[in-house]
This record gives structure tokens, sequence and C-alpha cells, in this order.
């Protein structure tokens, strides 16, 4: 027995000049079409306004000029559209926001792990520069820490400039010992800081 399939008719868009028209489309399709669009987006109010997006179209005549379907298959092929778009825009929307993230994190790991690095360094150093002997401890401080020039850390301690030398001299290759092992981590410390 052969089935007669009816022919595919092309069907101008809704003539939305009559609002009593419009409405009439929209009461009589609203309910089906929502709960179509809420079998694809899974959430109630994401589904209402998917179906008045479509009706919106509808109503601002965004719609093709020649429907090569039935009004109601052309409803269901518009919801369905829409529907996809939101969720493929929900993806880039979750994409992006991870991105966000994980920058976010990368800097504040790399900020903590400066902190934790810069903390460590202040550490060796202080304890290096407690193994100093007095006199080099206290000129080596007002050198680097005060900068002070020589002839005044002579004047302010009061004694010779000579003696400043050698005792900025003994202090330098002492912290360089007492550190080597850290120079490395100090030179990564001051380009990232």
């Amino acid at each position: 027995m052969k089935v007669a399939i009816p022919n595919t008719t092309t069907i101008k868009p809704l003539s939305v000049d009559s609002e009593k028209e419009f409405e009439q489309l929209f009461k009589e399709h609203f309910k089906s079409l929502y709960a179509y669009a809420f079998t694809i987006l899974k959430n109630e109010a994401i589904a209402e306004e998917t179906v008045q997006n479509v009706f919106y179209k509808i109503w601002e005549k965004k719609v093709p000029d020649n429907i090569q379907t039935s009004l109601k298959a052309y409803l269901y092929k518009a919801v369905y559209h829409e529907s996809l778009n939101y969720l493929k825009h929900q993806k880039i929307k979750a994409r992006y926001q991870v991105h966000v993230m994980h920058q976010s994190n990368n800097h504040n790991d790399q900020s903590a792990s400066r902190k934790i690095l810069v903390k460590e360094l202040e550490e060796k150093l202080r304890q290096a520069m407690n193994a100093l002997p007095q006199q080099c401890r206290t000129i080596f401080q007002l050198s680097r820490f005060e900068g002070l020039k020589y002839q005044e850390i002579a004047d302010q301690l009061g004694i010779s400039i000579k003696t400043v030398e050698n005792q900025m001299g003994k202090a330098l290759k002492q912290l360089r010992v007492k550190l080597i092992d850290y120079l490395p981590i100090f030179l990564l410390a001051l380009l990232y800081m």
C-alpha cells in the first residue's frame, strides 16, 4: 500500500500586520515549543526565553522570505537552533571563565612563590650577616642598607677609610662564600620582582 507524502509547500512568513494573528500563533505553539526547548536546555527560564526569542524574530520579520516547510516545522527548527546557539554561547563563556581563573591562579601562584623565595633569601642573608664580626657587619649595613659612602662611614665610626675598605672587602667575601648556593635563586628573584 502506497502512502501519499504531502508535498512541501512554500509558506510565506507569518503576516504580523495583525496582532491578533500573531497572538493566536503564540498561544497555539508556545507550550509545545517551550516543552521542546526544555528537553534541550534543561532550564525552565532559559527555555521560555528561547521560545520568546524565536517569536520575537518572527514579530520583527527576521525570518526568511520563503519557508520551504510547514510553519510548525519551521518553529521547531528555529527553537532547536536558538537552543543550540545558547548552549554554544554557554560553553564559550565557561571556557573563558576557566581561562581567566587559570590565569589568575598562575599569577597568584607566581606571586606566592616569589614571596616565599624572597622570605627565604632574606633569612639566609640575615644568618650570613649575623655570622660577620660586629664591626664588619656594621660597616656593611651602613654602606649597603643606609647608602653611606666609605668616607661618611669612616667619619661616623671614627676609623680610617682604609679600615672601612678592608672591612667591606672582608664582609663581601664572607657573604659571597656563605650565599654562593643561593646566588641562582637570588638572581631569579631579582628578575621576577
